[in-house]
């Protein structure tokens, strides 16, 4: 998954870099309010890119003894530095540069340029949407694309998927208003493209912020690879019961795996020892992405107190 998010990146990347500086410099020439703000949007996707791959990078670095479950979890803070990003920076000023064009508006000079500029721009978007929706496809499955993007744990796909749609809908949005800037001749409408941009652009902020949030907070497995776990487990000789089992995501594809078990009374404690070898040996041989593992040998009895006293702590919290 690392290798096609990498590519999504790039691809993003290059194609931003380049679509930035061309809508700049139309922007200079036409004095358009409209593709000013489209070319702060691909100036701040780009660096959007460039933060996502810093983000991969950092998460990549060993546990240390400061960090002891690693850094995965960076990832995901520079994926909710990217929403703040294009929030502040690309929703705030594309709004800021259409309200003074609204206020103080002029003529479009040399129209042309802004068409050529955003047709190339699209077949740009357009190719890098693809690219991401295409990798985007391999991970949904059978599940329907918003259920699939709540669920996903690698923010790299989905944080480029929507930065391209959104692309795709500003460039759109860029062009009616020029057009019909020119047209009806209201220069205002090309100040009111900018508005309905940054307002397409906050929308994805928000999206993307909502997303993210989960993530840093600590997301679970998929149901899937904790009904499997529960399966090996319920097979294994010598177990009573399962107590409980918790997963958090680290990262994409890092796993911490914490199971409470209740072993047969009748074992000893080599046994014991032995059967924890073979399940994790199990598990990490079917989920990979299972990184860390921690056995709690508890009484089935006293676990459930336990769970009692959590419980009756939480009602006296929120009664206080």
């Amino acid at each position: 998954m690392a290798a096609g998010s990498k590519k999504v990146i790039y691809a993003a990347l290059a194609g931003n870099a380049l679509i930035a500086v061309t809508k700049f410099i139309a922007a200079t020439i036409t004095g358009s309010s409209a593709m000013l703000s489209e070319g702060i949007h691909s100036m701040v996707d780009t660096g959007n890119q460039g933060l996502l791959l810093y983000g991969m990078r950092k998460a990549r670095r060993p546990a240390d003894e400061r960090h002891p479950f690693g850094y995965g979890a960076e990832l995901y803070f520079w994926a909710f530095v990217v929403a703040i990003l294009i929030f502040a920076v690309g929703a705030g000023v594309s709004i800021y540069e259409g309200v003074q064009k609204i206020i103080e508006p002029h003529e479009i000079e040399n129209p042309l340029i802004n068409y050529i500029v955003l047709g190339l721009a699209m077949v740009f978007e357009g190719a890098a949407w693809f690219v991401a929706w295409r990798e985007f496809q391999t991970i949904r499955g059978k599940r329907s694309t918003l259920r699939a993007v709540h669920e996903s744990k690698d923010p790299t796909v989905f944080t480029v998927l929507f930065e391209d749609t959104a692309a795709i809908l500003g460039l759109l949005v860029a062009m009616i208003g020029i057009f019909l800037s020119g047209y009806l001749g209201i220069p205002e409408l090309d100040g009111a493209a900018s508005v309905v941009i940054g307002i397409i652009l906050g929308t994805t902020a928000i999206l993307l912020a909502y997303e993210t949030k989960g993530l840093l907070i600590g997301e679970a497995a998929a149901p899937e690879i904790t009904d499997a776990i529960r399966k090996q487990v319920a097979e294994l000789d010598g177990v009573d019961r399962l107590n409980e089992i918790r997963t958090l995501h680290r990262g994409p594809n890092d796993v911490l795996l914490a199971l409470s078990i209740d072993f047969k009374n009748d074992l000893t404690v080599g046994d014991v020892e032995d059967t924890i070898y073979r399940l994790e040996l199990a598990i990490k041989e079917q989920f990979p992405i299972v990184k860390r593992l921690y056995v709690e040998v508890q009484n089935k009895l006293h676990h459930d107190e336990e769970v009692r006293k959590a419980a009756k702590a939480r009602l006296a919290e929120i009664d206080g």
